[in-house]
């Protein structure tokens, strides 16, 4: 595959309902883009972000998860294959190993639905919640062998308003969502 001057050859990866995925394709049409989207990778057949990757004729595959190294090595060729020079993960609820991480040695981005470092993992707007805290938000990081702790790029706040429930917590924060990814992309990029 080849790269187009300028734009970095960009993987997707994703496990679920791929809006942040969405704006990232709808991002890497624009003129102003520095990434060209080269894949879509899934671990998850009914993926609906699949969709998104076949209506743009963006090439996508499914791995099936059977184990983490097989799982990985199956990765690793695919990229290269592919001449991948980020990897974007929007709602992809595997880890990756620090093997991995380190046989890719490019940037690895993440998005993620809190103000990291705080609630890293999973179930965060409950959380916060629960924690009566007065913001949550998105944060953008590169990814590292800790989970959720790699280099902040980006975050975004909401307010937390008493009347929040879970949901509407996680439809406020997912808007940001949509908004920061690729600002943050062109942050991260711009200075490279």
């Amino acid at each position: 595959m080849e790269k187009s001057p300028g734009k970095k050859n960009t993987a997707v990866f994703i496990s679920g309902r791929g809006s942040n995925l969405k704006s990232l394709i709808k991002y890497s049409k624009t003129k102003k883009s520095l990434i060209r989207i080269v894949l879509v990778v899934s671990d998850n057949l009914s993926a609906k972000g699949l969709i998104y990757a076949n209506k743009s004729k963006i090439n996508n595959i499914v791995i099936k998860y059977s184990n983490r190294k097989t799982f990985e090595g199956r990765l690793l060729k695919l990229l290269k294959r592919n001449n991948v020079d980020l990897i974007c993960l929007a709602g992809f609820m595997k880890i990756l190993s620090g093997k991995f991480i380190k046989q890719f040695y490019k940037p690895i981005l993440n998005i993620h639905p809190s103000l990291l470092p705080k609630y890293k993992g999973l179930n965060t707007h409950n959380r916060a919640i629960q924690n009566k805290d007065k913001y949550s938000g998105a944060t953008v990081h590169i990814v590292n062998h800790k989970l959720d702790s790699g280099k902040i790029i980006l975050q975004k706040k909401v307010k937390i308003l008493k009347t929040d429930s879970e949901k509407s917590l996680a439809k406020k924060v997912l808007k940001i969502e949509h908004k920061i990814y690729s600002k943050a992309i062109i942050k991260l990029l711009a200075s490279d």
